[in-house]
Order: structure tokens, then sequence, then C-alpha cells
């Protein structure tokens, strides 16, 4: 019998912040600042935000009650349903739950999540490429302005992206190993995402499927298989909810809106699909025309320069003006990366790792980067799903580049990504000038070092290294000056970098007044509803008006038409019947633009009409129905 030496001794647990043995020293010491930092740049203020209301009174009504959480009530008394599917609001619930109400306890999940990201994304990478695409990856995705705003409020997409980056990661393990399981593991971290932001979470399947079905080891007809049973496996995650939802009774539930006939595939491929992707927006096929309150309510928000709602579809959309402050900065950098890697190692084995990982991120890049150009309606904060794929392949990119590519080569490419930043950032901003400085020296900078390494002779490995680190430094000084900006200014998901202060007003300033003020207003109408003893505070058009006033007192207010006004819940005759058994008291109504809707109109003929705001582009009255408690139904 064989002799055993003595094992290893193990690694303490406070040295969880050491870097692995098949990791380099700095590794995660490195990771670990690098998402620190992003995590303080993500949370901070974050007391102070300006939620989006719809989303956040959705949080909080499905905090109420298990019943509401998986359902998704937008309402406390689950009259009807948001009109996406409930994901990642019940991340946002269940923080509520636990920990109650706050400005923080809603967004301190996406602060989370955003950080988790940044984590899983250095272990894809590097899972093919090595610790210093890793890094490089991690870095770049901290730095990138739109993760930031992303992260620093109460929207979806932090959840999503957290979940299709699991999705590549466990593709990558697949891609190492062969095995089916972890091929299954992405396809259901891809079902987990659709439930954040429905078809959207599919992008990435092209990506996925692709690159498996080129790299991963055996035989071809065995990687068809494993790519057939993934698409099942995620398929069925992705539907389970609604195919659950479906089957039971609409009584039992709330109304599902987003749709006129209560079907959630309605909600999910017409209104949330060909009609975001293609279609005409809003104006589904299974809604029909939105309330004049809420394109009113559009208007105000089309006249910010800085919107990115109002940009229409074209191949530059991505590259220039506000979603290129976004997302842009390094998208050219990425994509001569992926060109470069895939023609610089055509010859290698069809399994080669660095290969693989530019086949994802750049199938994950062309994907997102053509739907994102071609769909109908675009928020800013949707190109935050680009950002991965850009740091993914600028860290591959900058870790392959090694001694084999030109040192004028990488000289060009920084100036050139210099002289894009520089062209982004907008004439008449503040920060210009010390911005076009900053990157000008950066840039000479890393010329200077880049063409005294190509010329001396000895340390030729350390030379590159350094060569390429003032390289990559200097790529992202302009775009981690402006995520700089974003933190101190204290802006979210609806911004854009560098917008006019007339959008700052809007989204940041005019929201945290509108929070205040429905706050003032929701305590005064249940001080009403006190006196008179109705529990639901009042009856308006759209969830879009009723949100805030949810969001403020956790109390049921009944939105007529879910968030367009166009939907059929709740009836004429569930609001008749509310006010007669004393339920219902008040109506908030608007009388400019008037919504000429057979439930509004009958409120607005039959109520008492107690008070009318002052005159504005929305001018709303407030109705006293009190009077019609014992009237039977007209």
């Amino acid at each position: 019998m064989s002799e055993v030496g003595p094992a290893a001794p193990a690694r303490p647990r406070w040295c969880w912040w050491r870097s692995p043995d098949d990791q380099p020293r700095w590794a995660r010491p490195a990771l670990l600042v690098t998402a620190a930092l992003a995590g303080l740049a993500y949370g901070w203020g974050l007391d102070h935000a300006a939620l989006e209301p719809f989303y956040g009174a959705a949080a909080r009504s499905m905090s109420a009650s298990w019943h509401n959480f998986f359902f998704g009530a937008f309402d406390p008394d689950g009259t009807i349903s948001v009109d996406k599917l409930p994901g990642a609001l019940w991340v946002q619930a269940l923080a509520v739950r636990a920990l109650g109400f706050h400005v923080w306890v809603v967004v301190a999940p996406q602060v989370g999540e955003g950080v988790l990201t940044i984590l899983v994304l250095y272990r894809a990478v590097r899972r093919l490429a090595g610790p210093v695409a890793g890094l490089v990856s991690a870095i770049v995705l901290a730095a990138t302005p739109v993760t930031i705003l992303l992260n620093r409020g109460n929207i979806a997409d932090s959840l999503l992206i957290l979940l299709l980056v699991l999705a590549a990661d466990a593709a990558s393990r697949a891609l190492m190993t062969g095995q089916v399981g972890s091929l299954l593991v992405a396809g259901v971290w891809v079902g987990l995402a659709f439930q954040a932001k429905m078809t959207q979470a599919w992008l990435v399947l092209p990506a996925l499927w692709l690159v498996y079905l080129v790299a991963a080891p055996g035989r071809a007809g065995s990687r068809v298989g494993h790519v057939a049973a993934a698409t099942v496996v995620t398929a069925a995650v992705s539907l389970s909810w609604m195919l659950a939802v479906s089957v039971i009774p609409g009584h039992d539930r709330p109304f599902v809106d987003g749709s006129r006939n209560d079907s959630v595939f309605a909600q999910v491929f017409d209104y949330n699909g060909v009609a975001r992707f293609g279609g005409s927006g809003v104006l589904s096929t299974s809604v029909g025309p939105v309330a004049p309150v809420v394109t009113a309510s559009l208007e105000v928000r089309d006249q910010l320069d800085a919107t990115t709602a109002t940009i229409g579809p074209s191949w530059h959309r991505l590259l220039s003006g506000p979603l290129a402050r976004d997302v842009g900065w390094l998208i050219p950098v990425a994509v001569l990366s992926a060109g470069g890697l895939l023609v610089g190692r055509r010859r290698r084995p069809r399994n080669d790792p660095i290969r693989a990982g530019a086949i994802l991120w750049g199938t994950w890049l062309a994907a997102h980067v053509v739907a994102f150009s071609a769909g109908s309606y675009l928020n800013s904060y949707y190109t935050a799903a680009v950002a991965p794929a850009v740091a993914a392949l600028c860290g591959i990119g900058v870790a392959a580049v090694g001694r084999r590519v030109p040192r004028l080569i990488v000289g060009v490419a920084v100036s050139a990504s210099a002289g894009y930043a520089i062209f982004l950032v907008p004439a008449g901003t503040p920060a210009r000038p010390w911005l076009v400085t900053a990157a000008l020296a950066a840039v000479a900078v890393a010329d200077a070092v880049v063409l005294l390494g190509s010329a001396g002779r000895r340390g030729g490995t350390r030379v590159a290294s350094v060569s390429l680190a003032v390289a990559a430094v200097s790529a992202l000084v302009v775009p981690a000056a402006t995520s700089a900006i974003v933190v101190a200014d204290g802006l979210g998901p609806f911004d854009t970098p560098f917008e006019p202060a007339t959008a700052v007003a809007v989204t940041q300033i005019d929201a945290r007044r509108a929070q205040d003020r429905a706050a003032r207003y929701a305590q005064a109408f249940a001080s009403y509803g006190a006196n008179t003893g109705a529990p639901i505070l009042f009856v308006t058009e759209t969830s879009a008006v009723a949100a805030p006033y949810i969001l403020a007192s956790g109390r049921e207010v009944l939105a007529i038409g879910g968030f367009t006004g166009a939907g059929p819940a709740p009836t004429l005759r569930q609001i008749q019947a509310d006010i007669r058994s004393g339920r219902l008291r008040l109506a908030v109504l608007a009388v400019q633009p008037a919504n000429p809707g057979p439930r509004t109109r009958w409120l607005a003929t039959h109520c008492r009409v107690a008070q009318v705001a002052p005159p504005s582009r929305i001018r709303f009255a407030v109705y006293d129905c009190s009077g019609l408690s014992s009237d039977r139904p007209t």
C-alpha cells in the first residue's frame, strides 16, 4: 500500500477574498474591488431615487398578499394585473414584504442584481479566455453608463441581464465539458429571464445554441440533440407561469392587463411582443386605442430633447445620439475585436475556447443590435442588454492581442476609440472641455507607451502587458468619467448622459415632486374615506394615473382600463356595485383631455363635481359619488 502524503491545509474562511489556486493572486481582489465600486455607484443616494411609479405600485400591491404576489396584481385588491409578466417584481415584492416599504428597499434588489452580474460575467469570460479577459470585461461593464443608470432604479432589466449572463456562464461551462446538463441549466436561466422581460430574453438563444453547435465536444448529432433538449427546457420554463395562470378561472385572479380577452398570451406576444418590436407600440390589436390621458402624458415626454422613445429605427440608432451615450462607447471596439478574433483564429481547432467566446458574445451583440435598431419603440435602458456582450468582447480582445498584433494597430485602435468618444460628448455640455482634454491626454500617453514598447527589444512580455493595460485604460477614460457624472447628478434608468436640464427636471425633480404630491393627496383621500367608511381611495382612468397613489399609500385605487385605459376591467357594473355598497365614494377623472369611454362618462354624469384642478395639459377633477350609494345601475 502506497504512502499518502499530508493533505493540503484548508483555506481559512477569512481568506474568501483571495484568488483560487487556478487564478493569479491579483484576480479575485481586483474583481471584488470592481464589484464594490460598482455597487457604490448603483446605490449612491438610492434612498432619494425617483421610482418608476407603475412598477413601484405593483411591487407594493404584490407584497400585500401571496395571491397578489403570484398573479402580479397591480392594485392591492387584485382587480387587474400589471401589463407584463411579474418575474422581476417578485424580487422587489419579497423585499418589501420582508423589510417594509421604503424607496431604498425597492431599489436595493437591482443594486444587488447589478453587482452579481459583474461577478458572473467575470466567471463566464474567464472560463473561456482567462482571468485577464474576465477582469477587463467586469471593469468595462461596471464603467458603462447605461449599466449604472439601469441599476439605480426599479426596472426589470436588471434581473433580466443577470439571468441572461448566468445562461451564458452555463453555456460556456457546457462548451468546456460537453455535458448536456450545463446546457439545460442555460435553458432554465433563459426561461426565468423570460419571466422578467418576456420575449426579449429569447434574443440570446441564437448565441447560446450557435456556439454550442460549433464548439462543444462530441458528435454533431449529439450536439444537435442537446440543443433541441435545451430548447424544450427553455420553452417549458418560459411558458410555465403563463400556462398556470391560463387554467385558473378569471373570477379567481386579477384581469390580465394588456389584453381585451383576459389572455396572458395576448399580453406577452402581442401587446409586449409584436407591437414593441415591429408593430404600432401600445396601439396593439389586443388592447385598442389608448386613453387620451395616456396620450397626453406621452406627449409631455416626447417634448424632451433627450428622450429615446422618439428616435426612429435606423442602422446607427445605437451609434449616435442619446442611445450611443448610454452604451455605444465601445461598440466599434467590440465589433473589431469579434471580427479580429474570428479571422485570426480561423485555423484553430473547432473547440478553440477563445474563438468560441467571440462567437458567443459576438452573436449576442449582433442579435441585440439588430433588434434594437429595427424595433419601433425603445426606452434607453433597454440597451443595457448590449453591455455584457460589449464588455466580454473587449475583455477577450485585450487578452488575446498579446504580441501577435502589431503595436501600431493597437495605437490606431486606441486613437480611433478616443476620437469616437469625443464625438459622442455633445457640444455645449459643461463637462466637454475637460472630457476632451482627458481623452486626448490619455490617448497620447497610451500611444507613446505602445510605440515605445514596440521599439524595445527586451522585456517583451512585460512591455506588451503594460502597453495593453495603458491602452485599455485610455479607452475607458471618457465612458468612466461619464458614469461618474451620472452618479454625481443622481440620474436613473429613464435618463441619458449629458441630457438637457429640461429632461432632468422631468425624470428626477418633477418625478420626486409628483411622488410627494401623490402622498399628500392620498392622505387627504384616505381621511375622506375614513370619515365615510369607504375603503377604496377613488376610481380613476388608467393604471398610470392610479400608480403614484397606490405607491404612496398602499391603498386600493380602481384603475379603469389598465395601463392604457383601453382594457375592459374593471367593468361599469363593478364600479356601480362598489359605489352602491359604500366601498367607493370618489372619482378622479381627467376633464382635459376628457375620456369619452362609457365608464368615465357614467361617473362624470352621475357624480357631483367637488373640485377642479388648475388649468394644465392634463387637468383633473374630483367627483363625489356618495349620493349614489342607494342608486341602482343604469
